[in-house]
């Protein structure tokens, strides 16, 4: 009698656990994801890359539940100017000035959840820079193994105020815009 019970108990147990089941994950092939940042000024543009450290998105079926995105933020790379003025230019953007990267080495998404529409998700999160969590939406496609979105981050609510003509006076042409853009492109 008492194997029996033991052996329900059993079959009970495996039963249940098997019932909640972590949805599967979908890893990225970093080194085939792009992540290309847009900065403005007064005077013109700046570009450049970040390099995707690693990132997954939680899968059930086809809906997306949640995932994790890590950009090192220290392989930032200006991409529109060569020599001195590209080495200057990214510098001062892993300095405190900017994206603190001695201190500050990683940014991080964090997908909470998403709604289908069609090959479109409407995602909603949190992203992560300097220290500094904020809440954030955007639209992903997805085409088969691949994704894209553009991020619009406002630098400001994430403490990076230097050239912003929004805590500042008379900065002139050397007001940078509060908005830089992320191009993101993911390959899985």
């Amino acid at each position: 009698m008492k194997k029996s019970v033991k052996n329900v108990l059993v079959l009970a147990l495996a039963t249940t656990a098997s019932s909640f089941t972590t949805p599967p994950t979908e890893k990225m092939e970093v080194s085939k994801s792009t992540v290309v940042w847009t900065g403005k000024k007064i005077t013109g543009t700046h570009t450049g890359t970040i390099q995707l450290k690693e990132g997954h998105f939680i899968m059930d079926g086809d809906k997306i539940v949640g995932g994790e995105f890590v950009m090192d933020m220290s392989s930032i790379t200006v991409t529109d100017l060569e020599g001195e003025y590209k080495g200057k230019l990214e510098g001062h953007l892993n300095s405190d000035d900017f994206f603190g990267t001695a201190n500050h080495p990683t940014s991080t998404l964090v997908v909470k959840g998403a709604t289908k529409k069609g090959n479109t998700y409407a995602v909603n999160g949190t992203i992560t820079i300097k220290g500094v969590t904020e809440p954030i939406s955007f639209d992903l496609v997805m085409n088969g193994k691949e994704a894209s979105t553009t991020l619009n981050i406002d630098r400001t609510k994430f403490g990076i105020r230097y050239g912003s003509g929004s805590f500042f006076d008379n900065l002139g042409d050397s007001t940078i815009s509060d908005n830089f853009k992320l191009e993101v492109n993911l390959n899985f």
